[in-house]
């Protein structure tokens, strides 16, 4: 894909407020386009723009593109600019099986020590998020669904593994699942058999069920990915 024509972004509803944190949100936001599609590997994303676009100054957009730099998200070449960085179906594939690696250890973990409060509490995300889902609200079955596995984590008491969890799952917006055709059915599934090992108390068991799960995300995320031509053949 060609690198001369900048982007062009539809303007967003209303502009980011000045909070603390801003550059965070500006840079989860072009994640955001990123990780959508909406900004493609090889387009130039200008400050000026980003900035009218976001109703902001230039500099939170710089300090969140700086950011991005470190993240492997978007490159800086001399003289032109930050570029989106390219993202192969390997890095995807890789980015998945990392998460599935620290996410089973942690559910291994919460297994040997999670308590009835935390598994009321998963119950109760997994009730609503199945409700969401009949009642077609995929953005609250994705918010149920963050809820479902931040409790797991929570429940293992390994903050920093959950912290580097966390960074590694930047990589997947949300709402992203939500748009995938087959993730509801995989949520429903896999969720119920991860309470079940949890209540059990089966610490090797919880792990592989939630490793198989991760891997089987990151499998609906890349065919979806294909579907949007991200690695259309030259």
């Amino acid at each position: 894909m060609g690198r001369a024509n900048d982007v062009v972004m539809a303007r967003p509803g209303r502009g980011l407020g000045l909070r603390p944190q801003l550059s965070d949100e500006v840079a989860a936001r072009i994640r955001e386009l990123i990780m959508t599609g909406r900004v493609r590997p090889g387009e130039f994303l200008r400050l000026e723009r980003l900035a009218l676009d976001f109703g902001i100054s230039v500099t939170p957009v710089r300090e969140a593109l700086q950011s991005l730099r470190s993240e492997g998200f978007v490159l800086l070449e001399p003289r032109r600019g930050f570029v989106v960085a390219p993202l192969g179906r390997q890095d995807v594939q890789d980015l998945f099986w990392a998460q599935a690696a620290i996410a089973a250890e942690l559910a291994a973990r919460a297994a040997a020590r999670i308590a009835e409060p935390a598994l009321r509490g998963l119950a109760g995300h997994q009730r609503a998020l199945e409700d969401a889902l009949a009642a077609g609200r995929p953005g609250a079955a994705e918010e149920h669904n963050h809820g479902f596995h931040r409790e797991v984590n929570l429940a293992a008491g390994s903050p920093k593994l959950a912290w580097t969890l966390g960074s590694l799952a930047r990589y997947v917006p949300r709402g992203r699942y939500g748009r995938l055709p087959d993730w509801p059915a995989l949520a429903v599934r896999d969720h119920r058999l991860i309470m079940a090992s949890l209540r059990a108390a089966d610490a090797g068991e919880a792990g592989e069920r939630m490793r198989a799960h991760i891997v089987r995300a990151g499998e609906l995320m890349v065919a979806g990915m294909e579907r949007q031509g991200w690695w259309r053949e030259a």
